[in-house]
């Protein structure tokens, strides 16, 4: 058994803030790599601006990260970051630009590489990454990896690299401010990194320590977050099980409904979090190994997978996916034998397609 978490992650209100000195220590200016909106309303980015200030830390702005971000995107913002003479990357917002700024940061590093080498398995430098989350599901602040859209193949993939922050600062007061079906979204999100994760050719019991702890805060706010009566104390939970999710899939990777959500989100445009739960309930309920499946129910405080998964289906409602568009992603991912790895039984296509909600 291995493990291995080198990120420095702290927690706590006004996070940024109380940790400037750490994010300044990581260079001389930064690019602060983040969408159009969500970290300027949660006041995440008035935050770290305050901070860099504070530090004497110049920087510079890529505001133009989209959902599910592109490869075109990751090379464009390079593009500034070389002229710009950055030396770190700040990541904040969700997935999307913690992700991209993971990307950045390597591509920056190494200014002689074209995008091809994004997906091509070779030793390369990065430059330092901080990740500050405003979300509650893709636990990238603690993971090494980094999903981009290649529209060339209509889908989204992990580049070949693994790219850990140095640094993670997590407040729960930025979730505050997500929409009620982007918070349900991202949450699931991290519910299915961690049942992927306990339901995983890779787990073992020292990173089940992670996966365990993630579905214990998670089933402590699911019937808060079904009734839309979150209170305090459970952002703080949310945000926690996300992180927790992260370092868990960390060490083991994603699974089925990971791999079959990505030409949902591609095709259909429907929000990542949302389209990886489509295929969770039905994921749990056929599982081979159903006492394996149980003790994630029972950590969770579902009865059984039935219960659970009409659970999901209540709090994401039901999306129809056109036929055309399971098979595309099963066909994917029967192709791809380094995510099939991580499901320990053999699987059909029937049996992936009969997954969807």
């Amino acid at each position: 058994m291995q493990l291995y978490m080198p990120t420095k992650v702290f927690s706590e209100e006004n996070c940024v803030k109380n940790h400037a000195r750490e994010m300044g220590a990581l260079g001389k200016k930064a690019m602060i790599v983040t969408g159009k909106n969500s970290a300027k309303s949660c006041g995440a980015l008035a935050d770290i601006l305050a901070a860099l200030e504070d530090q004497n830390v110049r920087y510079v702005l890529f505001d133009r990260v989209e959902e599910n971000p592109s490869i075109e995107t990751v090379m464009a913002a390079r593009e500034i970051a070389l002229s710009e003479n950055v030396d770190f990357c700040i990541g904040v917002g969700g997935g999307s630009p913690m992700d991209a700024a993971k990307a950045i940061a390597m591509m920056t590093a190494n200014p002689d590489e074209n995008e091809g080498v994004l997906y091509t398995p070779k030793a390369l430098p990065y430059l330092p990454v901080v990740c500050v989350p405003t979300t509650c599901g893709t636990g990238s602040e603690v993971t090494p990896y980094a999903i981009l859209t290649r529209h060339a193949l209509r889908t989204k993939k992990s580049i070949s690299h693994k790219i850990f922050p140095a640094l993670a600062l997590l407040d729960a007061k930025y979730l505050k401010t997500m929409s009620r079906n982007g918070l349900v979204s991202t949450a699931v999100d991290a519910l299915a990194h961690l049942i992927e994760s306990w339901l995983n050719a890779n787990t073992n019991d020292l990173n089940r320590i992670y996966t365990r702890e993630g579905l214990r805060l998670w089933g402590q706010f699911k019937d808060r977050l079904a009734e839309d009566a979150l209170t305090k104390e459970d952002y703080v939970r949310m945000l926690h099980a996300s992180m927790a999710a992260g370092m868990s899939i960390t060490h083991t990777g994603t699974s089925i409904p990971h791999a079959m959500s990505y030409p949902v989100t591609y095709e259909l445009a429907v929000p990542h979090g949302t389209a990886v739960g489509m295929f969770l309930g039905g994921f749990v309920e056929g599982y081979p190994d159903q006492e394996a499946a149980q003790s994630a129910m029972d950590i969770l405080g579902f009865e059984n997978a039935g219960v659970f998964h009409t659970y999901l289906t209540c709090l994401l409602g039901k999306v129809e996916v056109p036929e055309k568009v399971l098979e595309a992603g099963a066909a994917l991912l029967l192709s791809d034998p380094a995510k099939l790895k991580n499901y320990p039984f053999p699987i059909t296509e029937a049996e992936l397609m009969n997954m969807a909600n």
